[in-house]
């Protein structure tokens, strides 16, 4: 919830349809997973990138575009977001603010080329991906190595 456009539902919801984000190794894997990738038909020496593949999780993807829907607007820390950040570290802190101003410059820079705003609202999700996936990957992981005393889980 340290990403603006991130509340308790929408990051519940992604994080229960994204499960362990360790099988994605890489950021493109889990973009692929919500479907956020082109359509690539590929002959000989041409190449076609089409639309997305919408292949992947259909929740999660939609949970993803609204949440980014804020990213048009001018990249500020408000006070409800600075709450929700309120005893984060600040290595994710800097993360969310890289992901808001890198979000705002090309979605503005998408705009300024004429393009439509539903198709720069899925490419500025696609990029948000990254980020969400970059945030995940910083939280401890869960060892599989039972309690002591009891069955369950432990943090490593």
């Amino acid at each position: 919830m340290n990403l603006r456009g991130f509340q308790l539902t929408a990051a519940t919801v992604l994080v229960a349809e994204t499960g362990d984000i360790r099988r994605f190794k890489h950021p493109r894997g889990y973009m692929a997973f919500l479907g956020l990738v082109p359509r690539e038909e590929t002959t000989g020496n041409s190449r076609h990138l089409g639309p997305i593949t919408k292949a992947g999780n259909g929740h999660a993807r939609w949970m993803l575009i609204e949440t980014v829907q804020c990213a048009l607007n001018v990249p500020k820390v408000s006070a409800e977001l600075s709450t929700r950040q309120v005893g984060q570290p600040i290595d994710r802190r800097d993360l969310a603010w890289t992901a808001q101003v890198r979000l705002h410059k090309r979605g503005r820079a998408l705009l300024a080329r004429g393009l439509m705003k539903p198709k720069i609202i899925v490419a500025l999700a696609r990029e948000m991906a990254g980020f969400v996936w970059a945030m995940l990957h910083q939280v401890p992981a869960l060892a599989a190595t039972p309690q002591p005393g009891g069955p369950g889980l432990r943090r490593a």
